[in-house]
């Protein structure tokens, strides 16, 4: 049985957020708040302090910063790839083309 009364300060944004994730679950507000509360105490190890979150940013900032020029590199290379593969299929049926052409001819 609750007992205890806690109140706090929030956006209407978020009130109206919160009222919205209520009603969709069938909850109250008071039950989602309490469910989160909950979880939050019950697992303090998966969180992480906004230390770790700025760490593990620039550790991925740092990898796509040297990931994404060798990714264009490599799509510009499948690009001539592709234009060179293309090129040579319709050379291929040209040279066909031509080939049954004289020889209907013929």
């Amino acid at each position: 049985m609750q007992t205890e009364r806690v109140t706090f300060l929030t956006s209407r944004d978020h009130k109206a957020a919160l009222d919205a994730y209520a009603a969709s679950n069938g909850q109250s507000v008071g039950q989602v708040l309490r469910e989160a509360s909950t979880t939050y105490i019950a697992e303090p190890a998966k969180r992480l302090d906004e230390l770790e979150i700025e760490t593990a940013l620039e550790a991925l900032t740092v990898e796509l910063e040297e990931a994404v020029p060798l990714m264009r590199a490599d799509l510009a290379a499948m690009r001539c790839d592709l234009a060179s593969a293309n090129d040579a299929i319709e050379n291929y049926f040209r040279e066909k083309a031509a080939r049954l052409e004289a020889r209907a001819a013929a």
